[in-house]
């Protein structure tokens, strides 16, 4: 399968960095095709302008966008790694998805005013990370909330299938056993969700 990694944190020292590169290594090692975009290494601007919508308009695409979009295209699992910031996605990967995920690409309607999902037959699939325990977020409701936003607010949206998401907690404050926990817990998942899919 070809999977496209969509990473957003600006440390290449975090934790996140540590997440990134043993989901590319497991992966890769069970035969999988890889494709990572950094986007603060990229410098993607997460902006969208008005000129965006009116080269949307004329029939023509960004050639930022462009990049990002034949590499959606491409993909068969579209992954998001990134820390969970004021309980929410980084501005830079929601500024990705603001632009890229962008009508006539990733959904349309039709002349009813139905909803078309056009990134049907892909798969999705989030790491995230937050300071907190996941018990907080349980009790609060975040943890839900989380998910909806990306899975079902996001991946569904557009047609993609969510097959997994894993949420790490207590990351600033726990021991690198710990951490390595986590890790073994990521490469575990990625090699049970995926085991089947390599072919497919």
């Amino acid at each position: 399968m070809k999977h496209l990694i969509l990473y957003a944190h600006p440390n290449p020292k975090s934790f996140n960095h540590a997440i990134l590169n043993t989901t590319v290594e497991t992966l890769q090692a069970n035969h999988h095709e890889v494709v990572v975009r950094d986007l603060y290494a990229l410098g993607f601007d997460p902006v969208l302008k008005a000129e965006d919508f009116m080269t949307f308009q004329s029939g023509n695409i960004p050639a930022d966008i462009k990049v990002e979009q034949d590499y959606i295209s491409e993909a068969d699992v579209i992954t998001f790694i990134y820390p969970v910031w004021w309980t929410g996605l980084p501005a830079l990967l929601k500024g990705y998805v603001d632009r890229v995920f962008s009508y006539g690409f990733a959904y349309a309607y039709d002349g009813e005013g139905n909803q078309l999902q056009l990134l049907k037959g892909k798969k999705g699939f989030t790491v995230k990370t937050h300071g907190n325990l996941n018990e907080y977020y349980d009790a609060t409701g975040m943890t839900s909330s989380l998910i909806q936003t990306t899975d079902t607010g996001i991946f569904e949206f557009v047609g993609i299938e969510p097959v997994g998401h894993i949420a790490l907690g207590g990351v600033v404050s726990v021991d690198d056993v710990s951490r390595q926990q986590m890790l073994e817990k990521i490469k575990q998942t990625i090699t049970t969700t995926f085991s089947d899919k390599v072919n497919a």
